[in-house]
């Protein structure tokens, strides 16, 4: 490792960056939709193997070539396969998170607007008919929408340009605990409210006649996507980890982490959504319609109560979105500043005007150019489908066969062994090193064809 390159500073810090990449908007509103859709606790079990058996394998492929390689993703397979082409499959990674962060800023823009709102009490004062149009309202207009999206994008890079330990260390390291106290209040509240064992049902018992295969495969897609696999932001922060530092333990503790948070954000949404009479709903409607309206309805007893409630909630959202855009920033602005030796600033810039830009042609999607069709989809709609269908799962197989049939075998097993650091490891490399060579690139292929199918 470069001696001059940043790193973070403790395994605490290692995890707590790794966790704000992984924990993001799909653990809230994706993740306990598609449990109640494929049979509650059977799903469940399937997804949890799934984040080990698949999930982590990726992971620790992305980590081993981040700390070996000590830069960037077309930099660190330069490094790694001299005089090779697999630099060029590594610069193709460095494309899909300048896209994703273009229409998830979009997306983070909504939950600075609805934070706002909750803070002005507009639920509480807003007949509960006309919640739900709030929403269509607020993202088919012009200019508010790409306001808030330029605020979420103005945040993202602010921690970017304090660098790792000053900007996305510190950053995460107060947010993510902070994300888990958060939801946990909502769950307590959640939970309490009179029907919401039906919510609390719904999550945990299973029904195994929904666990077909295409729920096995959803499994595997939602835990491959929930830990921001394939783009090259779990390997930009691994090239910031300490050569004695852990990798698997630092792996297992970012897919717990994980999973834990995606486990309570479906106990804190839920029980409050059957509690109020109203069917679950997949994507981001169930957020930013579908909630507000229920912390409308539980206004009408003690307003003040589902206003903070609101409040909490929203500022949880924004937090977890905040988390996973700035790994995607800095997975772009790594490589300016590692291959084109800008300054972190420049580079910084230099990706905040060009994801902003095509954030701006997304937000507009749902409005003034909802007509701009892209092989039949919106701009927002096309771009989304292209990274999370096509593009991760490419680059997910990129990295488990560099490691597993590129990689010289010595050096893999040096990095999982922290150089000696880790010897606790030994027994636990053959396993890993056939995860990564064998099950995770079919299981990969699996996802990718099934992608095309549906």
């Amino acid at each position: 490792m470069d001696p001059s390159r940043e790193h973070f500073s403790s395994r605490f810090a290692v995890i707590m960056a790794m966790a704000g990449s992984a924990i993001g908007l799909g653990n809230i509103w994706r993740f306990p939709y598609m449990v109640g859709q494929y049979g509650g606790a059977a799903f469940i079990i399937v997804y949890i193997l799934c984040c080990f058996l698949l999930s982590l394998p990726i992971f620790l492929s992305e980590s081993i070539i981040g700390r070996r390689g000590g830069s960037d993703i077309y930099g660190a397979m330069k490094k790694l396969a001299p005089g090779s082409k697999w630099k060029w499959a590594g610069l193709i990674t460095i494309i899909s998170p300048v896209l994703i962060l273009s229409y998830y800023s979009v997306v983070g823009g909504w939950s600075v607007e609805y934070l706002f709102k909750s803070l002005a009490f507009e639920f509480n004062n807003t007949p509960s008919e006309r919640i739900p149009s709030l929403f269509s309202m607020f993202i088919s207009s012009t200019w508010e929408p790409i306001i808030m999206h330029t605020l979420f994008l103005g945040a993202t890079a602010g921690v970017i340009i304090g660098g790792v330990k000053k900007g996305i260390e510190r950053f995460t390291k107060i947010t993510i605990p902070l994300l888990f106290f958060l939801i946990l209040i909502i769950l307590v509240y959640s939970v309490s409210l009179p029907g919401a064992s039906k919510g609390i049902d719904y999550l945990i018992k299973p029904d195994f006649s929904k666990l077909t295969a295409e729920a096995v495969a959803a499994a595997m897609g939602q835990s491959f996507f929930s830990m921001s696999l394939g783009v090259g932001t779990i390997l930009i922060y691994s090239s910031y980890i300490s050569k004695k530092e852990n990798l698997l333990a630092s792996g297992v503790g970012t897919a717990v982490s994980d999973l834990i948070f995606a486990l309570l954000a479906g106990f804190a949404i839920m029980p409050a959504v059957f509690a109020s009479g109203v069917e679950p709903d997949a994507g981001p409607g169930l957020v930013f319609q579908t909630l507000p309206f229920i912390f409308n309805k539980m206004g009408a007893g003690v307003p003040w109560v589902s206003a903070v409630i609101a409040i909490v909630f929203f500022i949880t959202i924004l937090v977890a979105a905040l988390t996973s855009s700035i790994s995607m920033m800095e997975a772009s602005v790594a490589y300016l500043v590692d291959e084109k030796k800008f300054n972190r600033k420049k580079a910084t810039a230099v990706i905040f005007i060009a994801t902003w830009a095509i954030g701006v042609l997304c937000s507009l999607s749902f409005g003034p150019l909802s007509g701009v069709k892209l092989l039949g989809e919106t701009i927002f709609n096309f771009l989304d489908k292209l990274v999370s269908n096509y593009l991760m799962t490419i680059g997910g197989l990129i990295f488990t066969i560099f490691v597993g049939w590129a990689m010289d075998k010595g050096a893999v097993r040096d990095e999982l062994l922290s150089g000696g650091a880790s010897p606790s490891n030994r027994p636990y490399i053959g396993p890993v090193y056939f995860l990564i060579r064998y099950v995770a690139p079919i299981a990969i292929v699996v996802i990718f064809v099934t992608n095309l199918l549906i």
